[in-house]
């Protein structure tokens, strides 16, 4: 299915895991609780797409954009989001646990209560994302733009945090 064009498709509670969308065109579809498990999604269009309490652990989501898709209760542990666009996505309560979101951009998204234990942000675009609540334990943050000391205070952090040069967690 690579390359599928699927804009507004209604795949709300579908079993796609393991498939290939790579280049996928899935802006407005409608994906609420669909399985995706390891499925390839790089490169794919999800602007917009709902996928609040989706399955996508262990999916390759690199360069992907889900600029502001509903991802609030999503399973994304372990996912591969290497320079996706998540530009203002609703990523509540959200777990992202030992995902890979280099080079991300975060700005505007809404990770509160979102968990990423573990979760490789270097070099992410943070600025306006809001943290409240969210759990960084573990989490690399070094070379992140736009983060402020203000995000970092209203999440979660532990002494596994890695921080930026110019934030340092408060003792």
């Amino acid at each position: 299915m690579q390359r599928a064009n699927l804009i507004g498709a209604i795949l709300e509670e579908a079993r796609i895991d393991d498939a290939d969308l790579a280049g996928a065109r899935l802006s407005g579809a409608n994906l609420v609780s669909a399985s995706l498990e390891n499925a390839c999604l790089a490169k794919a269009e999800m602007e917009f797409a709902l996928l609040a309490k989706a399955v996508l652990r262990g999916a390759n989501l690199h360069a992907a954009d889900l600029s502001g898709a509903l991802l609030d209760g999503a399973v994304l542990s372990r996912a591969d989001l290497r320079e996706a666009n998540l530009r203002g996505a609703g990523l509540r309560d959200a777990r992202l646990d030992g995902a890979d979101l280099r080079e991300a951009r975060l700005g505007g998204a809404f990770l509160a209560g979102a968990s990423l234990r573990g979760a490789d942000l270097r070099g992410a675009y943070l600025r306006l994302a809001r943290l409240d609540g969210a759990d960084l334990s573990d989490a690399d943050l070094r070379g992140t733009e736009g983060l402020a000391r203000a995000q970092i205070d209203r999440a979660y952090c532990n002494g596994g945090t890695r921080l930026p040069e110019d934030l340092k967690l408060r003792q």
